[in-house]
């Protein structure tokens, strides 16, 4: 088979026979950049493999001498020359055979289970991460989970995974960030939501209710006639946007319901039954009792 036609070095390289060795190797390592097989791999590596070939000549100053006098021809570029082509050759086999051979490392998935709260307001786990191999020795990293972290968000570590094959760049860890369920409230975006349950005597007469929040019991005044599914709002009580002290906020809804009695002395029924007339549900005796004292008489019998 025919040998390939070898073209000028100089001209390879983009340069002149006057090149200083500096420029040899800028001018090599821009063209090997532009040509890497894995930057333009059209040409099966040819121009690659032509722009070893020309480095390894003009940056070494014997043989760089060599070819300036003999070029491609003549005994000596047989002997001499063509074995430093050789060697190139060879030496963009071996990086060939390296880079084919190279592998990133797979990545590691971890999940993370935070509190509702710590999710809310954010905050730094450590997590123990086992060896690649049985010899490796079990590795510590620190999560941040930032605030406002949702369920399901997942936090990528650069480089934390398996390592990769001949040298290759390592995986990454992915942490995935999972909510515990909270056992009052429930997470839509910014806002927080819980259910309130009452009376049927602090719904009809209204009550000053201590309701938990992300930031403890607050104070809140429910209103006389509060009808059960009616939520109220507890502003700037929610999930936080960011860290710190004056961040932006959601609100807290609390919706409430109404617990009804399902099982009644003879006289508190009595005294329902008297409330009922008294309001018109049915025709009573005791219309000109005055509705409020009946109310607080039933609301002290429902509550005992």
């Amino acid at each position: 088979m025919a040998s390939r036609r070898k073209r000028d070095y100089y001209l390879v390289l983009g340069i002149t026979k006057d090149a200083s060795e500096s420029d040899v190797k800028r001018a090599f390592r821009e063209l090997a950049r532009k040509h890497h097989p894995d930057v333009s791999p059209d040409d099966g590596g040819e121009a690659f493999r032509e722009i070893n070939e020309a480095y390894a000549v003009l940056s070494d100053r014997e043989s760089r001498a060599r070819y300036d006098r003999w070029g491609f021809g003549g005994d000596d570029a047989s002997s001499g020359l063509g074995a430093v082509v050789d060697a190139a050759q060879d030496m963009f086999n071996e990086i060939l055979r390296r880079r084919r051979g190279k592998q990133k490392g797979a990545d590691t998935r971890y999940t993370l289970e935070v509190t509702f709260e710590e999710a809310a307001f954010g905050t730094e786990k450590t997590i123990t991460i086992p060896g690649a191999t049985l010899s490796a020795k079990p590795r510590e990293i620190k999560i941040v989970v930032p605030t406002g972290t949702k369920d399901g968000a997942t936090k990528v570590v650069k480089g934390e995974g398996e390592p990769g094959k001949l040298g290759a760049q390592p995986g990454d860890l992915q942490v995935s960030i999972r909510v515990a369920e909270h056992p009052q409230f429930r997470r839509d975006g910014l806002d927080v939501h819980s259910d309130y349950t009452i009376t049927f005597s602090q719904a009809a007469l209204g009550a000053v209710l201590d309701l938990p929040t992300l930031d403890g019991e607050v104070k809140m005044r429910i209103p006389e006639g509060t009808q059960p599914g009616r939520a109220f709002r507890i502003r700037g009580r929610g999930i936080p946007q960011a860290s710190g002290k004056n961040a932006p906020r959601g609100d807290h809804l609390v919706h409430i319901q109404v617990a009804v009695p399902t099982e009644l002395t003879q006289k508190q029924r009595e005294l329902i039954e008297e409330l009922a007339r008294a309001s018109g549900e049915q025709e009573t005796a005791v219309a000109t009792q005055p509705k409020k004292r009946l109310i607080d008489r039933v609301r002290s019998l429902l509550d005992e």
